[in-house]
């Protein structure tokens, strides 16, 4: 256990963990399944190793409620599952994720966390722009995953779909509707990605843990990277990251409780005008983001699911978090450009597919009960005595600003229940109820 408790030892574990979770396709399509199940699993033990060395920070008592109940429904749900098999392998992976997240709560401070994401986050998105410059000037075609993804049969196909592609060669349209998908093979996934760097390099350059140039250049990367997937689910993830970085701020700057209750209406009221103006101009604000009505196809997915999710909607029909292609409903349930679909493109729904009411209330708790937490974390002034205040920190922003981003992105996407959505849910969920330990000292770089 003293290996596990070396500096630098943990942070190599935290940089490959934050790596794994991140771009867990990037992985798998470059080195296959087996060596990614591999990895993920030394991962595993090693979290495990974490918690133990750190029993005395945690408790299951202290874990949040919605959490324990949540993880004992998915298990048990493999009882009245339809597809018992797959639940049992979405259990693994999704306790994996669990411990994984829980792990990286309790052993790291917010400013090792915010350190290790940065790291990660410039490695995929350099990464990212020098495989798709490769692709375009070396390869100057599509090209497709190294190890082919479990279900797909690229042999059906007179014409293999874009969405099958590791990159599809777009780096040079990318004024022109093209659109990049990085090393994670994902436009969507790298867009998120790259709203997650907007985030860190800003709170980086705020509270000057690096380089002032440094961190401006990488912001920029990140937005150029943002609008080279021309995703717009992330284009709107990041207006709202925006707004609640500006409403943190605005209720710091209250001096007293008369003063922050006042702010606390207008921001109300502003969230409820702005509301209103985007339901009544939803359909020129999709066309302005590049989508049509049915939402690129998703309202037809969203029906399919929802007509499944009513036959049993108590319970649902079993925990599998991803959808497993091999298994019935799954393997007929949706498509979309003739490529079978892994998810239903909401979390919420998806839920209620898998847990039904029961599950969908209790993963909603476990959301909304992390999100005041982060809130307060964020615009509470800290303090080192009962009488003693601190400064505040942009730090403290990190938490609420990543769950913003993955509640927005829960509306066209279910990542909030595999990998790094649901790794960071875990983390936020739970390091928010604990009391942050003494950083480490760090010096810019």
């Amino acid at each position: 256990m003293r290996l596990i408790e070396d500096t630098r030892v943990r942070s190599a574990y935290l940089v490959l963990l934050l790596a794994v979770l991140l771009a867990g396709d990037a992985w798998r399509y470059a080195f296959g399944w087996w060596a990614w199940a591999v990895l993920a699993s030394v991962l595993v033990v090693a979290s495990v190793g974490l918690l133990i060395v750190h029993r005395d920070r945690w408790a299951f008592g202290s874990l949040p409620y919605p959490l324990l109940v949540f993880m004992l429904l998915a298990t048990v749900s493999i009882v009245w599952s339809a597809y018992p098999a797959a639940t049992a392998l979405g259990l693994v992976t999704t306790w994996a994720t669990v411990i994984a997240g829980v792990a990286a709560a309790t052993a790291f401070t917010w400013a090792e966390l915010l350190r290790g994401l940065g790291r990660v986050l410039k490695a995929i998105l350099a990464l990212s722009l020098a495989f798709e410059l490769f692709v375009s000037l070396v390869v100057r075609a599509p090209v497709l995953p190294l190890f082919v993804q479990p279900g797909v049969d690229y042999s059906i196909y007179d014409k293999i779909p874009k969405m099958l592609y590791w990159s599809r060669n777009e780096l040079f349209q990318v004024l022109d509707e093209g659109r990049i998908q990085g090393i994670v093979g994902n436009a969507n996934t790298l867009g998120f990605l790259s709203l997650l760097a907007v985030i860190v390099f800003g709170i980086q350059l705020a509270d000057r843990t690096v380089k002032r140039g440094r961190a401006i250049a990488w912001l920029v990367v990140a937005l150029v990277v943002m609008a080279f997937t021309r995703s717009a689910t992330v284009t709107v993830a990041l207006a709202v990251v925006i707004a609640a970085a500006a409403a943190v701020l605005l209720v710091r700057r209250a001096k007293s409780p008369r003063g922050k209750a006042l702010t606390y209406g207008a921001l109300g009221l502003g969230t409820l005008a702005l509301g209103v103006v985007v339901f009544t101009l939803r359909t020129p604000i999709l066309a302005l983001l590049g989508k049509s009505s049915d939402l690129t196809g998703r309202l037809g997915i969203w029906q399919s699911v929802i007509e499944l999710a009513q036959q049993r909607p108590v319970a649902g029909w079993g925990w599998v978090s991803f959808w497993v292609p091999w298994a019935a409903p799954f393997d007929d349930l949706a498509f979309r450009n003739g490529v079978r679909q892994l998810q239903a493109h909401n979390t919420w729904i998806d839920v209620w597919f898998q847990l039904g009411v029961i599950g969908l209330v209790v993963f909603v708790a476990l959301a909304l009960t992390a999100l005041p937490r982060s809130w307060s974390f964020a615009v509470d002034r800290p303090q080192s005595a009962p009488s003693q205040s601190l400064p505040y920190s942009a730090t403290a922003l990190l938490p609420v600003l990543i769950l913003t981003a993955l509640l927005v992105q829960s509306l066209t996407e279910s990542r909030l229940l595999d990998e790094y959505g649901l790794a960071l849910l875990v983390l936020i969920a739970v390091k928010t109820k604990m009391p942050d330990a003494a950083p480490r000292p760090v010096s810019n770089r």
